[in-house]
């Protein structure tokens, strides 16, 4: 396999913003849990957010068929800058500087692996 084809990036970059979504409803639902098997099972936001992930999964596996994984799997740290923007938006948590340096450093570190890639 000699280079990524932009779908597999595509796919990867969806795979990282639904997975985001899994990670605000898997704390949605468990800021609602009680800790017995009936709530547990009728937490729809849990289910949902696990739901998310496993789908996000799906898009991953289809990206790395055809594409290098070296490229592809830093792609999927993209998540965490959604789950930080998310975090803000629905939870009302802050953005402090180290956070805004941390992600920061997570771009700068994707686009040096995808200049290595291109070499």
């Amino acid at each position: 396999m000699t280079s990524t084809p932009l779908s597999s990036m595509a796919l990867v970059l969806a795979a990282s913003f639904i997975g985001s979504f899994g990670a605000v409803f898997l704390k949605s639902g468990a800021t609602r849990m009680r800790f017995n098997l009936r709530h547990l099972l009728t937490n729809y936001r849990l289910a949902l957010g696990i739901a998310l992930f496993v789908f996000s999964s799906y898009f991953f596996v289809l990206a790395v068929r055809r594409g290098e994984l070296s490229v592809l799997y830093p792609l999927v740290s993209l998540g965490y800058v959604w789950t930080m923007i998310w975090s803000r938006l629905f939870f009302g948590e802050r953005l402090t500087r180290s956070k805004c340096v941390g992600l920061l450093l997570i771009l700068v570190g994707i686009a040096f692996i995808g200049l290595g890639a291109a070499q």
